[in-house]
C-alpha cells in the first residue's frame, strides 16, 4: 500500500512539474512583463520629435511644401502629391498610436504608481503635467494639419468609430488645458530622470517655459479666427514667461550612432542616397539678400547657391544640397526655438498685442538670433539687417503687400524656420508669405491641409463623413479655421 501510495504521489509530481515547465515556456522572456510609465514617455517624445523633423516621403513633406527642398528624381511630392505613399494615415497614426496613446498609458501607469521616496513623490505631478504638455503639443500639430480630428472619443480601443471634433473648438479647449498643465508645474521639485527626458533632462522651469511659447504660438494661430481671444492668449503667456534665449529651445538630442541618430541623418547619409537638392524657392530669396546662413544650410555649385526648379527632376550634383551640418547624426530636433518666439512676438506687436517691444525690435531679434545660432557671426547680422531688403522700416515702406508686416515678418520668419517643415507650412498658410511657386506638374493647388487617411473612409465611414461636410470638402486646398484671411 505504501508503494502504491508513493507510485501515485511520484507521478503527480511528475505532472506538476511538467505543467510548470509548459507554462514557463509560455512565458515572453525577452519582453518586460509591464513597462513603466517613464519609459513610455521618452518612446513617445523621440515618436514626436522624429515625425515632425523627418525628411522621409513616406512619413512626412512639409520640407518639400514649405520649398525648402525639391525631390531630384522623384517628384511626386514636390507636386503635392499626397496619396501615392499615404503620407496622411503616416502622420495619423504616429501621432494617435505611437504619441498619444503612449502619453495617455503613461499619464495612467505614472498615476497609480507608488513611488518609494520623497522627491520621487514630490516629482509625480510634474510628470504627468510635463505629459500633459507633450499631449497638448501632440493634438494641436494634429488638429493643425487636418482641421476637425478625433479628440473627445479618442484613444479609446473599444471605440472604433471616434467622432471628430470641430477643430478651433479642440483647439481653445487645448490652450486652457496647457494653462492648468502649466499652471501646476512645482519649480521647486523634480520630474522625470535625465535618461527620461531628452529635451529638457527633466528640468522643470524650462518645461514650464517651453509651455508658455508653446501657449505663445496656439494663441497667434487664432488670431486671424479669434483675435480677442489671441491677444487674451498672447499676453498671459508672455506675462507668465517665454523663451528669452537659445538655452531655452525645445531641442531633443539625438546620438550619434544608429538607431538614435537624428533621422535626417538617417535619409540623407546611412541611406546612401541622393534624393533632395535645394529648391529655388529659398535660394533665390537667400541669393538675392545674400543672407549669410547660405553656407550653413546648403553646398555650393561652383562657387554658386543653385536650388532645383519646383516640381521638376533637378540633378544633384548641379544643385546645391543640405550642409554637413544639417545631415549631422547629432543635430538636434527641434520643436519651438527662440528665433520663432521672438517672430511670434514681432508679429503680436505688429497687430498691437501688448508684449513688450515693437515689431522691429522683436523682429531684428529673430533673425540675430537665427544666424548667430546657425553658427554666422555679429558682423554679419549687423550687415544682413543693414540691407534694403531685410531693414525692417524699409522693407514695409517697399511692400505692395495689403498688410506689409505679414510680408515682411513672414519672409524672414520662414528663413529662420529653416528645416522645420511642419511649423514653416504652417507659418506660410497663416501668413501668405513667402508666396510659393506654382509646381510644374502639381496634383492639386497648394496644399492647405493634409487630406484625411483613406484608412478613414472604409473604418470610420460615418464620422469621416461628417467632418468632411463640416470643414468643407475633405480637399488639400480646403482653408482651416485659422487660415480664413
Amino acid at each position: 500500500m505504501k508503494k502504491l501510495i508513493l507510485i501515485l504521489v511520484t507521478v503527480l509530481t511528475a505532472v506538476s512539474c511538467s505543467e510548470d515547465r509548459l507554462a514557463d515556456l509560455n512565458q515572453n522572456i525577452k519582453d518586460p512583463a509591464s513597462v513603466s510609465g517613464e519609459s513610455l514617455f521618452i518612446s513617445a517624445e523621440k515618436n514626436a520629435v522624429d515625425q515632425v523633423i523627418t525628411l522621409n516621403v513616406n512619413d512626412n513633406n512639409t520640407k518639400l511644401w514649405a520649398q525648402y527642398l525639391q525631390e531630384s528624381t522623384y517628384t511626386d511630392e514636390s507636386n503635392y502629391d499626397q496619396t501615392g505613399r499615404s503620407i496622411p494615415l503616416s502622420q495619423w497614426s504616429t501621432m494617435y498610436k505611437d504619441v498619444l496613446k503612449d502619453l495617455d498609458e503613461a499619464s495612467k501607469i505614472i498615476s497609480e504608481t507608488t513611488y518609494s521616496t520623497p522627491d520621487l513623490v514630490a516629482a509625480k505631478p510634474n510628470k504627468l503635467a510635463i505629459i500633459e504638455i507633450l499631449t497638448v503639443y501632440s493634438y494641436s500639430i494634429l488638429v493643425e494639419t487636418f482641421g476637425d480630428v478625433p479628440y473627445s472619443e479618442a484613444l479609446d480601443p473599444d471605440n472604433l468609430s471616434p467622432k471628430y471634433d470641430d477643430g478651433i473648438t479642440v483647439y481653445k479647449d487645448l490652450v486652457t488645458r496647457l494653462t492648468a498643465a502649466t499652471n501646476s508645474l512645482n519649480t521647486g521639485a523634480g520630474s522625470f530622470d535625465s535618461a527620461d527626458d531628452n529635451i529638457y533632462s527633466g528640468n522643470v522651469a524650462q518645461w514650464k517655459v517651453f509651455a508658455n511659447s508653446l501657449k505663445l504660438r496656439m494663441g497667434m494661430l487664432l488670431s486671424d479666427a479669434d483675435n480677442t481671444l489671441a491677444q487674451s492668449i498672447v499676453e498671459s503667456a508672455v506675462q507668465a514667461g517665454v523663451m528669452t534665449s537659445s538655452a531655452d529651445n525645445a531641442n531633443y538630442s539625438y546620438s550619434s550612432s544608429d538607431p538614435n541618430t537624428n533621422p535626417m541623418h538617417v535619409d540623407l547619409v546611412l541611406s546612401g542616397r541622393q534624393d533632395f537638392v535645394a529648391a529655388v524657392t529659398i535660394t533665390d530669396m537667400m541669393n538675392a539678400l545674400e543672407d549669410p546662413r547660405r553656407p550653413l544650410y546648403f553646398t555650393t555649385v561652383d562657387g554658386l547657391y543653385v536650388g532645383g526648379e519646383i516640381g521638376s527632376t533637378s540633378g544633384y550634383a548641379s544643385h546645391s544640397h543640405l550642409s554637413a551640418k544639417v545631415e549631422a547624426a547629432t543635430a538636434p530636433g527641434v520643436l519651438l526655438d527662440y528665433a520663432e518666439v521672438e517672430f511670434l512676438l514681432s508679429e503680436a506687436a505688429a497687430r498691437i498685442y501688448g508684449v513688450g517691444g515693437d515689431a522691429k525690435s522683436h523682429y531684428d531679434a529673430g533673425i540675430t538670433e537665427s544666424i548667430l545660432w546657425w553658427g554666422g557671426t555679429q558682423g554679419e547680422v549687423d550687415t544682413y539687417l543693414a540691407r534694403a531688403g531685410v531693414d525692417y522700416d524699409t522693407a514695409i515702406a517697399n511692400s505692395t503687400a495689403t498688410t506689409p508686416w505679414k510680408e515682411v515678418i513672414g519672409n524672414q520668419r520662414w528663413l529662420a524656420l529653416f528645416n522645420r517643415g511642419l511649423e514653416s507650412w504652417t507659418s506660410i498658410r497663416r501668413l501668405d508669405y513667402p508666396i510659393m511657386a506654382v509646381p510644374s506638374e502639381a496634383v492639386s493647388g497648394y496644399p492647405n491641409r493634409y487630406t484625411y487617411p483613406v484608412l478613414e473612409q472604409t473604418l470610420n465611414g460615418t464620422s469621416y463623413d461628417a467632418a468632411s461636410a463640416a470643414i468643407g470638402g475633405d480637399i488639400a486646398e480646403t482653408k482651416l479655421f485659422f487660415d480664413r484671411l
